[in-house]
């Protein structure tokens, strides 16, 4: 009465089929890879990396000059003022 086929929609999963479905999905990762290395950054963009970073050394070299000027001139001033000091307490000393 019941027509049994041999058709299913269901993945076949006995073990005499394992062997090709290991060999599929190695290939199938071996070729993942291969494509996800082939897809590495261009000429172009390996240049534009590398003068970003220059200019990202020329940028902080500029930094670190400007913060050297400034302590030169903050230590300046502040000799500056020490001698100012220093002048005004001779002078407040002589005048008594």
């Amino acid at each position: 009465m019941y027509n049994q086929n041999n058709y299913t929609f269901a993945a076949n999963f006995n073990p005499s089929n394992q062997h090709e479905m290991k060999k599929l999905a190695t290939i199938i990762a071996f070729a993942g890879a291969l494509a996800f290395v082939a897809c590495g950054p261009s000429a172009e963009e390996k240049a534009k990396a590398e003068k970003m970073k220059a200019d990202s050394a020329h940028m902080a070299d500029s930094v670190k000059s400007a913060q050297a000027a400034m302590a030169m001139k903050a230590k300046a001033d502040s000799a500056a003022k020490a001698a100012m000091a220093q002048d005004s307490t001779k002078k407040d000393s002589a005048k008594k």
